[in-house]
């Protein structure tokens, strides 16, 4: 095939991948921005290289009039989570969208392959918008914990290496980190609740800094420069300490004064982007 061809057959893909990256990173911005926990920790996309392609084509003898139709992969979504509990979650975000079709999935969590290899696999078909209209295409949706997408990654790139013949003492190894990577998802599950606390810790504090923050340059523009300097200089104090229930009472304090002054209603429309 020519290289316009391909460029023209990958395009869609390409945009399929972009708007899928997009789509579950906004839903991580919303768990955010409403302070609720995100089974989603990190989304990666990619498209199928050209030779990869091939390879895949050549190995599972797929004509290229069917390209299309049987490879499932050619765009390539990946979702990883912190603990193994947050995948059924994702799989049912995906179910619920109206945006994308489930054809089928492939659970190799619970059927584990035999080389170790452990992740769930959701394929869809998702609408794009290109110049020649609409085009439906599939993707695949792998989800994965950190530990497994670990693993995977190091797979992969010995299953590249040896092309696909990896020897036997290798495979054992792999084996191995394979279970290995099970008990540390498992203790990672014990330890959920003390690790999301943590990081619920973490984000709230962030966000009253960020909305103290804002106020006190609300105040500069409509209160006493000698007063806000005064906050400020409290606010910094309190931050040193680092004390959230502090923190927290002088952001309360903070916001009834900035209430008096009508400061929290101020925009910054008109100033200068820099």
């Amino acid at each position: 095939m020519e290289i316009l061809i391909w460029r023209n057959l990958l395009d869609p893909y390409d945009l399929a991948v972009k708007e899928l990256i997009t789509k579950f990173e906004h839903i991580r911005y919303e768990h955010k921005a409403r302070g609720i926990y995100c089974p989603i920790e990190q989304v990666t996309g990619r498209v199928k290289t050209i030779s990869s392609i091939l390879d895949k084509m050549q190995k599972k003898k797929i004509d290229f009039s069917e390209l299309e139709t049987r490879l499932e992969d050619i765009a390539g979504i990946r979702i990883i989570c912190q603990f193994v509990e947050d995948i059924p979650k994702v799989v049912n975000l995906i179910h619920e969208r109206k945006d994308m079709t489930i054809i089928h999935e492939k659970n190799y969590i619970d059927h584990v392959k035999s080389s170790g290899y452990r992740s769930y696999h959701v394929i869809i078909e998702y609408e794009v918008h290109t110049m020649d209209g609409l085009k439906k295409i599939q993707a695949e949706i792998q989800i994965r914990t950190m530990g497994m997408n670990f693993w995977s990654t190091i797979e992969h790139s010995l299953q590249y290496k040896y092309k696909q013949n990896i020897p036997e003492h290798l495979k054992e190894k792999l084996l191995k980190s394979s279970e290995a990577i099970v008990l540390l998802d498992q203790v990672m599950s014990q330890v959920r609740e003390e690790i999301m606390d943590a990081q619920n810790s973490m984000q709230l504090q962030a966000n009253l800094i960020s909305e103290i923050l804002n106020n006190i340059q609300n105040l500069y523009k409509v209160a006493n420069n000698r007063e806000v300097l005064k906050i400020q200089e409290e606010f910094y104090e309190i931050y040193l300490q680092n004390d959230l229930e502090k923190l927290e009472r002088f952001h309360k304090q903070l916001d009834i004064i900035s209430e008096g002054y009508r400061a929290q209603s101020l925009n910054f429309e008109n100033e200068e982007v820099t």
